[in-house]
């Protein structure tokens, strides 16, 4: 028996990740879950958790994808609704014969390891639904992908330490070269 189990979150296509973390994480508190490259889907995308929720930043990387012709067209904005749902491919099966116009006929491998598939909006009324199925892998690929985040995290803090070091022991040695020259 096919279900929906609730809503997972919302997509938002944004021109610029970082300056919408600073409304939705700094603004409003909300945590980023994790930060994944999706080169199938032409996009970068950040996921911040509010509880059971979350609330996905879509950024486009391939100018010719979906998602950065929905950016040309409507700006940013609300990209998708994504429903969790027990028995994907039994969704779609059902879906199909009651003449729903589906843009993934079959389940299709999206980030953080779930299987996904989208609804053309022509068929729920305006709206781009995208149905998604935990997999059994999905909880070790999101702690790996959490951990490469913590990682490039690290590394790039690393890099402004080294950078304000060397900064600092340059502003050292210009003042000794000053003091040898008085």
């Amino acid at each position: 028996m096919t279900s929906t189990t609730r809503i997972n979150h919302i997509g938002l296509v944004v021109d610029d990740i970082d300056e919408a973390l600073k409304f939705w994480r700094d603004g409003l508190g909300l945590k980023v879950a994790y930060v994944e490259d999706v080169p199938g889907q032409g996009a970068v995308v950040a996921f911040l958790s509010n509880g059971n929720q979350e609330v996905e930043l879509v950024k486009p990387t391939d100018e010719h994808s979906g998602i950065s012709r929905f950016l040309q067209e409507r700006g940013p904005g609300m990209h998708h609704i994504c429903l969790e749902v027990v028995d994907l491919a039994g969704y779609l099966e059902r879906l199909q014969s009651m003449g729903v116009e589906l843009i993934n006929a079959e389940p299709v491998l999206g980030t953080g390891g779930r299987l996904i598939a989208f609804i053309h909006p022509k068929s729920t009324h305006g709206v781009l639904v995208e149905l998604y199925e935990l997999t059994p892998e999905e909880p070790e690929i999101r702690l790996a992908l959490a951990g490469e985040l913590a990682d490039r995290a690290l590394i790039q803090g690393q890099r402004v330490a080294a950078g304000v070091l060397g900064f600092l022991r340059g502003l050292r040695q210009d003042q000794h070269s000053e003091d040898d020259t008085n």
